[in-house]
């Protein structure tokens, strides 16, 4: 029982550093910021996500109409979802 215990909490403790996002690039912000651009957005705080996804968020971004949106997009830097923030 102690032992499962142990290894619970093991994973546990791994699980979130497994999760935490990374900062993009240079030449990779320059690319999201470019996406978010033909969508008619700006700003936002840019993250590549550390899974070995390749999917890359901006969020809190400025749109055209108005609203804030979370942007995400896969490897190539095409939008896959924009949700409301």
């Amino acid at each position: 029982m102690r032992k499962s215990l142990i290894a619970i909490s093991i994973l546990t403790l791994s699980a979130g550093v497994a999760f935490a996002d990374d900062k993009p690039s240079a030449d990779e912000a320059g690319k999201i910021a470019a996406t978010a651009k033909a969508w008619g957005c700006t700003g936002g705080t840019g993250e590549k996500e550390s899974e070995g996804t390749g999917v890359y968020e901006l969020n809190d971004v400025k749109c055209a109409d108005g609203a804030n949106y979370d942007i995400k997009m896969d490897k190539a830097f095409k939008v896959i979802s924009i949700t409301a923030d």
